[in-house]
C-alpha cells in the first residue's frame, strides 16, 4: 500500500501545553493524556512547536489532540515562550496552558524520595532551585488558562485529575468500555478485568432450530431473553454496572474490559453481550463489543 501525506491543519487541532514547576506531576499528566488518545511529546523546545505542526502526517492519521510538557529544562523557554503561544492560540481550534505547582515542603519531600536534581539546582541548595524556578516562571503562571495545586495528591488521584480535565476537552468519557463474549471451552480471557458467567441461562445449543444460529438472532435473544432468570439477571448486573463505571472512570481507569463467558462463545454471551453493549453505549461513551468465539 502507498502512503500519501499531507499537513496538519493547525486550524483543526487542540494543542494543551503542561507546564509548571519541576516535580509538580507534569509526567503524569503527560501520561495520562497518552492513554486517552492525545499525541504526547515531552521537553519539545519551545522554538520547535511551529515546526512540529508542519511536519508531514499519514493522510489516513486522525490525530486532533496533542498535548507538549514544556518547562525550564530548555534554557531559553522563558525568552521564547510568550509569541510562539500567541502565535499558535490564534490559529489553533483549541489552545490551553495547564500549569502545575505543589507547595515547597511537598516540593521538597519529593526530591527527597525520587533523589532527582532539581534543574536549578545545580550549584545552589534545591530549597533556592525551587524558589528560582518560581520567580522565572511567575508570568507564565498568570498567564496559563488552568492551575492544578498538586500538593495533596497521589499519583492516582492527579491522573484522575487530568483526565476530568480533559474529558471536559473533549466533551467525551475517558474510559473505553469493551465487551467481550466468550466459550469457556476455548479458555478464559487473560487481559479481562470483569468476567460474568452466564451457563446458568436456558442452552440454545439444544434447540434444533436453534442450534445452528448465534445470539445475534433475533429468535435466539428471544429464547434467551424471554425467561424471568434472564430478565432478573440483566437488571441486577446492569445495576452493578451502572454502579462501578463511574468508579473506574473516577479512579481514572482507561480502559475496561467486560467478559461474558458460556460454554462455547456462540449463544448466550453473545446475546448478553449484546444487551450489555445496548445499556452502556450512550452518547460520549466508547463502548466496543468483540464476539470472540462466536465462529468457532
Amino acid at each position: 500500500r502507498i502512503k500519501t501525506f499531507r499537513r496538519w491543519n493547525v486550524k483543526n487541532l487542540s494543542i494543551l501545553i503542561i507546564t509548571g514547576y519541576s516535580g509538580s506531576g507534569k509526567s503524569t499528566a503527560l501520561a495520562a493524556l497518552e492513554d486517552l488518545g492525545y499525541y504526547s511529546v515531552d521537553n519539545l523546545p519551545v522554538e520547535l512547536l511551529p515546526k512540529f505542526l508542519e511536519l508531514p502526517m499519514e493522510r489516513s492519521t486522525e490525530i486532533t489532540e496533542f498535548a507538549f510538557v514544556m518547562d525550564l529544562r530548555e534554557k531559553g523557554f522563558v525568552t521564547k515562550y510568550q509569541s510562539i503561544f500567541e502565535s499558535i492560540r490564534e490559529k489553533a481550534s483549541a489552545f490551553e496552558i495547564l500549569f502545575l505547582e505543589a507547595d515547597e515542603e511537598t516540593l521538597l519531600q519529593r526530591y527527597s524520595e525520587t533523589r532527582r536534581q532539581h534543574p536549578l539546582a545545580q550549584d545552589k541548595r534545591l530549597l533556592e532551585g525551587i524558589r528560582t524556578e518560581q520567580a522565572q516562571l511567575a508570568d507564565l503562571r498568570k498567564a496559563a488558562d488552568r492551575i492544578i495545586d498538586t500538593s495533596h495528591y497521589n499519583v492516582h488521584e492527579l491522573k484522575a485529575m487530568i483526565l476530568n480535565v480533559a474529558k471536559k476537552r473533549l466533551a467525551v468519557s475517558s474510559l473505553t468500555i469493551n465487551l467481550l463474549s466468550f466459550g469457556f471451552k476455548y479458555g478464559i480471557p487473560h487481559d479481562a478485568d470483569l468476567i460474568m458467567d452466564v451457563r446458568f441461562l436456558a442452552n440454545p445449543h439444544f434447540i434444533a432450530e436453534l442450534k445452528a444460529l448465534n445470539g445475534q438472532a433475533d429468535t435466539v435473544k428471544d429464547f434467551i431473553l424471554g425467561r424471568e432468570e434472564a430478565r432478573l439477571f440483566l437488571e441486577k448486573y446492569l445495576d452493578l454496572l451502572d454502579l462501578l463505571i463511574p468508579l473506574y472512570e473516577k479512579e481514572g481507569k482507561t480502559y475496561l474490559t467486560i467478559a461474558v463467558g458460556c460454554t462455547g462463545g456462540r449463544h448466550r454471551s453473545v446475546t448478553i453481550a449484546e444487551s450489555l453493549f445496548n445499556h452502556i453505549h450512550t452518547p460520549g461513551r466508547r463502548v466496543d463489543v468483540t464476539h470472540r468465539d462466536i465462529e468457532l
